[in-house]
């Protein structure tokens, strides 16, 4: 009997194998567009990222590939690549969905989540609230993001956590333009989601949670709209000279 029968195709676990150059380089891509470092509609030249990320540039064209497939960069024909710039449309329901998610999460996770857990969340909150206190912009995305993360790990349902994790960086992406203005706001409803958690209240936590990403979702529109984003440049056709009549 072969050992894959005789085990089951799924019961050993899978040995991790370590992140290609090219996985390095679209991840190291897909953090400069989310932090901002790279606005939408940049024109990102490959020359320019291999020295920047320290390689060369083919796996920075490889990157750039996939991550056009992916929705984080789009190349024109004979003008190159440019980090994607999300429509209004595709953001709403990026946003809505998230809702969603994290509403379930949210009711779920005041459910399951226990002592521990409830630990974890408000010191994930102190740090935030510290580093908006502060300004530190960046710091306290990343914290958001990760508070989020943990509240649907505490959820307890892991298809809904695998569902959620694949909106999460995008969700990144448009929250740091209005971090700044959401400011202490998301950080005080953070602090009555853990209060409703800890309670076990799992209709207020749900109804703290679509509400606040319902604000964010807000604040991201208005951003929008003050301050919208230019498309990339279309590509220029040249026409060919035309060869002149023999005769």
């Amino acid at each position: 009997m072969l050992l894959s029968e005789q085990t089951g195709q799924s019961a050993a676990a899978k040995i991790p194998r370590p992140a290609t150059l090219r996985e390095s380089v679209i991840e190291a891509i897909q953090e400069l567009i989310v932090s901002g470092q790279l606005k939408p509609g940049q024109h990102l030249v490959e020359s320019e990222l291999a020295g920047l990320l320290g390689v060369s540039r083919q796996p920075v064209r490889e990157a750039l590939q996939q991550l056009s497939g992916e929705g984080w960069v789009d190349l024109h024909p004979g003008q190159g690549a440019f980090v994607h710039v999300p429509t209004v449309q595709e953001a709403d329901q990026l946003l809505a969905v998230r809702a969603l998610l994290e509403t379930e999460s949210a009711r779920l996770a005041a459910k399951h989540a226990g002592e521990d857990g409830v630990k974890r969340l408000r010191e994930l909150c102190e740090q935030g609230i510290a580093a908006v206190e502060s300004d530190d912009v960046d710091t306290a995305v990343a914290l958001n993001s990760d508070l989020h993360g943990l509240v649907t790990a505490l959820s307890g349902n892991a298809v809904l956590a695998e569902l959620a994790a694949q909106v999460a960086r995008r969700v990144r992406w448009y929250h740091t333009p209005v971090a700044r203005r959401r400011g202490m706001a998301s950080w005080d409803e953070h602090t009555q989601l853990i209060d409703a958690i800890e309670a076990g209240d799992e209709r207020r936590a749900a109804k703290i949670m679509r509400e606040h990403t319902e604000h964010t979702r807000i604040s991201y529109m208005a951003q929008r709209e003050n301050e919208p984003v230019e498309p990339a440049p279309k590509p220029v056709r040249r026409r060919r000279p035309r060869t002149p009549y023999a005769g």
